[in-house]
């Protein structure tokens, strides 16, 4: 039932409509998890986890439709920009969902009375931003019985950290999007749970402290997210190669060389995204 909430065609169309469908289901999955396994010692521990599985679940059928239809438009004769140009759209619809999980969960974060719901997210928050004080700043959010961390980590040693960790998301992504054509939904869903309760963490829970978060986490956090889009564009070509080309004809060497373009422009922005994470992100907030 919640696949008919809206449909790839009319999202190209109006891709801001996405927006309200990810508010919709970041939050119902919030409520279904707080409901259902809150009262359950062992499982309440993985409610970060639980929460991007639900969001995942509700919004699979729109990627994978949207995905067919964007598969659909691969024709001949076509660059990597073009490429590009063609799936904007969808492009768009993709982002626009991003903000609507990244919104709620920010929401959400902020109006729960304990921070068991994102448990995962605030340990990650913690790794990547304090690493020489990790165990005080997850029991400062509310979190307890965590796993020691390294003491101290110089910004080259961060760059090399957020970079590797961002690498291994985004080869999780194209053998996602090669094996199953979704796999992007996991990382959509996953980065805004752990934006959203960033910015909860550095709102304050004011109007001014989360366009102040916005703009800490969407300085770099753009580039990382768009970064992962291009990759799964990659994937999906490729996919589709396989499927409806034989090996060895002209057709399938050009969409290869495209989606091999497109997965260097992927590692290019997403080092830029490191390195404004890290050298310039810090310097503004």
């Amino acid at each position: 039932m919640l696949e008919m909430l809206i449909n790839p065609k009319k999202a190209e169309r109006r891709p801001w409509e996405m927006f309200f469908i990810g508010l919709f289901y970041a939050s119902l999955s919030i409520i279904l998890v707080v409901w259902v396994f809150s009262k359950d010692a062992v499982l309440v521990k993985s409610s970060g986890i639980l929460v991007v599985l639900f969001t995942v679940l509700f919004s699979m059928p729109f990627v994978y439709f949207t995905l067919r239809l964007e598969e659909s438009k691969i024709v001949k004769n076509r660059g990597s920009w073009q490429l590009l140009k063609d799936h904007r759209s969808a492009i768009y619809a993709f982002l626009f969902l991003f903000l609507g999980f990244t919104v709620a969960f920010f929401v959400w974060y902020s109006i729960l009375p304990t921070t068991e719901s994102f448990r995962t997210q605030i340990e990650v928050y913690c790794q990547i931003n304090r690493p020489s004080s990790f165990n005080d700043c997850v029991s400062q959010y509310g979190i307890k019985e965590a796993p020691s961390i390294v003491p101290f980590l110089s910004n080259k040693e961060r760059l090399f950290l957020i970079f590797t960790n961002n690498m291994y998301v985004l080869l999780f992504t194209l053998i996602f999007s090669l094996v199953l054509g979704a796999g992007v939904i996991f990382i959509l869903v996953w980065n805004s749970t752990v934006i959203g309760a960033a910015m909860g963490i550095f709102s304050d829970y004011s109007i001014a402290g989360m366009l102040l978060a916005l703009g800490r986490f969407f300085l770099h956090g753009i580039f990382e997210i768009a970064s992962y889009f291009i990759i799964a564009l990659a994937g999906g070509m490729i996919s589709v190669a396989v499927i409806n080309h034989e090996a060895g004809t002209s057709k399938f060497w050009d969409v290869l060389q495209d989606s091999l373009n497109l997965i260097i422009v992927a590692i290019v922005v997403l080092l830029l995204a490191a390195l404004l994470e890290v050298f310039v992100t810090p310097v503004f907030f």
